[in-house]
């Protein structure tokens, strides 16, 4: 089951991330291999956002849609996300923002396993690089949204 963290500096306000974090349905447009986003639900109340929502990710005819729930508490800064249906087996991801000096440090943790077996292989052997260019995804549209804001 593989699994990772990532600790980053992002020169972006932390509010500014979260929106852009929980704005699921723009991940095509920046996300590597991210072909479709779409939110189901969303429930705003005063100390969370709960969510469900769809991420089809892949390359053109080998593409997979998984399903799941994205809490944000809004007091402790951190977005959880547990997949509910799809090829997932397991899915947990954590993201932690916090502002220091009007920068944003994001602690992401995945934690996952893909039901196919052969997908899972494949994943693991390719999972550090991808989970780079993720991560490196995110930064890059964070600063080319917010950097100057």
């Amino acid at each position: 089951m593989p699994s990772a963290s990532i600790k980053k500096i992002i020169p972006c306000k932390k509010k500014d991330l979260l929106q852009m974090i929980l704005d699921i349905e723009k991940y095509p447009e920046f996300v590597p291999w991210c072909l479709k986003g779409k939110i189901y639900r969303k429930d705003e109340m005063s100390d969370m956002i709960e969510m469900e929502a769809d991420l089809t990710v892949g390359k053109k005819f080998l593409n997979q849609t998984y399903k799941s729930h994205v809490t944000y508490y809004k007091k402790k800064n951190k977005i959880l996300v547990s997949n509910i249906g799809g090829p997932l087996k397991h899915l947990r991801n954590e993201w932690i923002i916090k502002e220091i000096n009007n920068q944003s440090e994001v602690s992401f943790k995945i934690d996952f396993e893909i039901k196919n077996i052969v997908y899972n292989i494949i994943m693991a052997k390719s999972f550090d690089v991808g989970l780079k260019k993720i991560a490196d995804a995110f930064e890059k549209r964070a600063i080319e949204l917010f950097k100057n804001g």
